[in-house]
């Protein structure tokens, strides 16, 4: 997916009359040189590669380029099937493949609204929206303010109507280079839709999307490529540097992952720690693995992230309804209001989600993924309400909302911490 991204800008470079021509030629002179070199290579894959010093990792690093660098002398790179073999021969080092991360959504859900103004105004506060504030006359939403939701995701339209007054960094972690500033261009649609879940607000008409908290600011960090793939090395260089930056900004941050694999990444379990840790709250998709227990996706099985149940818009036995899709919990830990590997935490609006897209308009798509922003929508706006509040006593408070709203529809949902709806449906109020 890197190949077009250059293309599109080379061309964008071309027209533009205001950058110097000499480092522009320069720039692109390298970036064929690099494309040459990678076509004579063949098709390459993503690895880790562990030293057992810093100068074995050097010296490795002359003949395989670093991607993204790890604690312990470890470090990614790109190779071939044949490097990958003759890595594996070598001493003092170990290699392993890099594990592959997917958004989590029902690909048949997706339906896109041509008439965008009409749709817009017709849903302005959508059915989840208005569930998670309890408010069915619901007509436009609030806060958020001082708080940060990062999206890990396909990249966000900053320039969407709706989101462009949130947006307030857009970096790429898929490019040739680690970190791209000011790029987070989205050519899939689902990072735009889960930006729009979160915290759009309305557009300048106020006829188009609004989020759980609108006030919220965005750090739109793209992860995935077009199809909605990425690799773990990326996905846990953005969830370190999100961190990082709450850090520095001393500010708050909320991650959201619409994303996940059935296997755990060493990578991303050690980046979210990392980022639990210094503050952060982490909120990851359960997955669409199905209703058979323990079928929580990675990372939101880990249990410092927050994993976050599909809700369907339909009553059963008095509350809304697990979906069937939805991935379930590990049933020896049902029970004990705890959070432990491979748990559901909370439940929250997941099927027929209607939101923002990236080609400016709206589309109506189905999964966790969609789930997943109503959680840290509300994380966000929670936080604003009670700044002196640690990540550990915000997510307190979120599992004692969802307490309140027990989820007694869907497949091995009941009374009190199940594995379909984890503690329950948490709410504004």
């Amino acid at each position: 997916m890197k190949k077009p991204l250059k293309v599109l800008a080379a061309i964008a470079i071309a027209a533009s009359m205001a950058i110097s021509t000499g480092s522009v030629y320069a720039k692109d002179d390298f970036r064929d040189f690099k494309e040459d070199q990678m076509k004579q290579r063949g098709e390459t894959f993503r690895v880790l590669i562990t030293a057992t010093s810093d100068k074995e990792l050097q010296q490795l690093q002359q003949s395989y380029e670093l991607r993204n660098e790890f604690d312990g002398h470890s470090y990614t790179t790109d190779v071939t099937a044949k490097e990958f073999e003759a890595l594996q021969h070598l001493p003092h080092i170990t290699v392993e493949k890099v594990d592959v991360l997917s958004i989590q959504i029902d690909p048949s859900s997706l339906k896109l609204n041509d008439e965008v103004d009409a749709a817009a105004a017709s849903q302005s506060v959508p059915w989840g929206i208005k569930a998670i504030y309890n408010d069915n006359n619901l007509t436009s939403t609030t806060g958020g303010s001082n708080v940060r939701i990062a999206v890990l995701d396909t990249g966000v339209n900053v320039n969407h109507n709706d989101l462009y007054y949130n947006a307030e960094q857009c970096k790429d972690f898929t490019q040739s280079s680690s970190l791209v500033n000011n790029s987070c261009t989205d050519r899939n649609g689902h990072g735009t839709h889960v930006a729009g879940t979160a915290l759009g607000e309305g557009g300048d008409d106020r006829r188009g999307v609004y989020g759980v908290a609108p006030n919220a600011k965005l750090w739109a960090y793209k992860v995935l490529n077009d199809s909605g793939n990425g690799y773990a090395d990326d996905i846990a260089n953005a969830i370190r540097h999100a961190a990082d930056q709450a850090s520095v900004q001393r500010v708050k941050v909320v991650i959201n992952m619409s994303l996940g694999s059935n296997g755990e990444s060493s990578l991303i379990t050690n980046a979210v720690n990392y980022a639990y840790d210094r503050g952060v709250l982490v909120v990851a998709a359960a997955g669409n693995d199905g209703y058979s227990p323990g079928s929580i996706d990675y990372p939101a099985a880990l249990p410092s992230a927050i994993a976050v149940a599909n809700l369907e818009n339909r009553l059963e036995n008095g509350t809304y309804r697990v979906a069937n899709s939805s991935s379930r919990g590990h049933a020896r830990t049902a029970g004990d209001h705890l959070i432990q590997t491979g748990d559901v935490e909370l439940s929250a609006p997941g099927t027929s989600i209607f939101s923002t897209w990236y080609n400016g308009g709206y589309a109506t798509i189905s999964g966790t993924s969609m789930a997943t922003p109503h959680v840290a929508g509300l994380a966000a706006k929670v936080w604003a309400e009670n700044p002196s509040f640690t990540n550990v006593q915000l997510r307190a408070n979120l599992q004692n909302r969802a307490k309140s709203y027990d989820i007694l529809g869907g497949y091995h949902a009941g009374r009190g911490d199940d594995i379909a709806s984890g503690f329950g449906f948490a709410r504004v109020r």
